[in-house]
């Protein structure tokens, strides 16, 4: 079994990538090939809406460091998405690449039974973290999210989110998150064993 872990904040010891890196640890320990990613380190663009992903190519056709990630995330069995919240969504370095994502979707997606390119009984991990204590706020993110990775074959969800942490490092004192990323390692691991 093999992930890919996306790092979506531009700070490399956040909080959203605290937490990744205590669940790919684990994972690594239960024997799951983890490859790590920042975001914030590649040179990649949005989707340019060029429909060419759904006109005469199966995958996107932009060329640039998002590239051999896509082809990764194609491969891979399992796909974490670490993102802190900035101006009431994910950072702007994951969201383009959720944009990109449009080439996983078959030209005729909107009517097909079968959307996706992709091979559905993947599993999502999607971390997020912010500042606001109140958990009321921002609770529709991963929501959001997670129908448009559902609808390309991620069929198993999972939800790890602090909330009340700002500075980097901040949410190691929060165990119950911690050990909730370790959890989740173990029943993916369990589920692929």
């Amino acid at each position: 079994m093999n992930a890919v872990c996306l790092l979506g904040s531009p700070r490399p010891n956040g909080n959203s990538a605290t937490i990744a890196e205590c669940f790919c640890r684990a994972a690594e320990d239960l024997g799951i090939d983890v490859q790590a990613i920042a975001l914030n380190d590649l040179s990649y663009s949005g989707c340019q809406g060029c429909m060419a992903c759904k006109t005469g190519s199966d995958k996107c056709v932009i060329r640039d460091d998002l590239t051999a990630v896509l082809k990764a995330i194609h491969a891979a069995d399992v796909l974490v998405l670490a993102t802190p919240v900035y101006y009431t969504d994910v950072t702007s370095q994951l969201k383009a690449f959720i944009d990109r994502t449009f080439g996983y979707l078959e030209p005729d997606f909107t009517t097909n039974p079968k959307p996706s390119r992709l091979s559905p009984g993947r599993t999502l991990v999607f971390i997020q973290t912010q500042g606001f204590a109140d958990e009321s706020l921002y609770a529709d993110i991963f929501g959001r999210y997670e129908y448009f990775f559902k609808v390309y074959g991620y069929d198993k969800t999972y939800l790890i989110r602090a909330c009340g942490v700002s500075a980097p490092g901040e949410v190691t004192s929060r165990k119950q998150v911690m050990q909730r990323a370790k959890e989740i390692a173990q029943e993916i691991a369990t589920r692929a064993g």
